[in-house]
C-alpha cells in the first residue's frame, strides 16, 4: 500500500473514532442525569452509566486539572507527529492504524476537557444538561469534565475474611466506568504491546 493510502486510511480510523466517541458523549449528556439514579440496564453486566471526572483514563484521578489537560494536548502533538513519521517512513498499515487508535482516544477526551466547560450546564443528579445554555456552560476553557458511561460489572464476590487485609471486603470486575476514546487508547495499546513490540522498538530507532 501506497503511503498516501496509509496516510487516509489513519485519517479515516482518527475521524470514525472522534465521531463516534463524541455522538456518544453529547447523546449522553443531554439526555441522562449524572450517577447512578441515571443508569440504563442494558444486560446484568452492560450499563450506560453517565459519569464525569477531571482525571486520566477509567477515572483515575490527577492534581491539577489545567495542568492535565495541557499534558494531554502536548502529548497529543508528540502521537500525531509520530504517525507522521510512520506514515513517511512506510511502517505496517496496521502498527499505524494501532497508533491512530491511541491518538484518536487522546484528542477524543481533549475536546471534553477543553471545550465541555463552556458549552454544557452542568450535570446533577436530577438535571440533565443542555447544549449551548444561555446562560453558559458550567466552566471554563481547559476544564471540562470528561464523560464517561460504559460500566461492565462482569461479576462480584466477596474475599473470605482470612485474607489479609482484604478480606470481607468487596470485589467487583469490571468497576471502572469509561468511554470510547478511552477504550481505544487501551485497544491500540495492548495491541502494540502483545504484537508489536519489536516493531515498536524499531520505530524508535528510526
Amino acid at each position: 500500500m501506497t503511503k498516501s493510502k496509509k496516510a487516509f486510511v489513519a485519517f479515516a480510523v482518527i475521524l470514525l473514532i472522534l465521531l463516534g466517541d463524541q455522538i456518544v458523549k453529547i447523546w449522553v449528556k443531554t439526555n441522562m442525569t449524572l450517577g447512578d439514579e441515571g443508569a440504563i440496564k442494558i444486560t446484568s453486566w452492560f450499563y450506560i452509566q453517565f459519569v464525569e471526572n477531571g482525571g486520566m483514563a477509567m477515572g483515575i484521578k490527577v492534581i491539577g486539572k489545567l495542568f492535565l489537560t495541557l499534558f494531554r494536548i502536548v502529548a497529543s502533538i508528540a502521537i500525531a507527529y509520530y504517525i507522521y513519521l510512520l506514515i513517511r517512513n512506510n511502517f505496517k498499515l496496521c502498527y499505524i492504524i494501532l497508533v491512530s487508535m491511541i491518538f484518536a482516544g487522546a484528542v477524543g477526551n481533549i475536546i471534553d476537557s477543553v471545550f465541555y466547560g463552556v458549552i454544557f450546564s452542568e450535570s446533577t443528579t436530577m438535571h440533565v444538561a443542555a447544549l449551548f445554555p444561555p446562560e453558559g456552560g458550567y466552566g471554563n476553557w481547559l476544564h471540562g469534565e470528561v464523560v464517561d458511561m460504559f460500566y461492565f460489572p462482569l461479576f462480584q464476590f466477596t474475599w473470605p475474611s482470612w485474607i489479609p487485609w482484604i478480606g470481607g471486603s468487596d470485589f467487583e470486575f469490571f468497576r471502572y466506568i469509561f468511554n470510547f476514546a478511552d477504550a481505544s487508547i487501551s485497544v491500540g495499546i495492548v495491541v502494540l504491546l502483545l504484537f508489536f513490540r519489536k516493531t515498536l522498538s524499531l520505530s524508535f530507532e528510526k
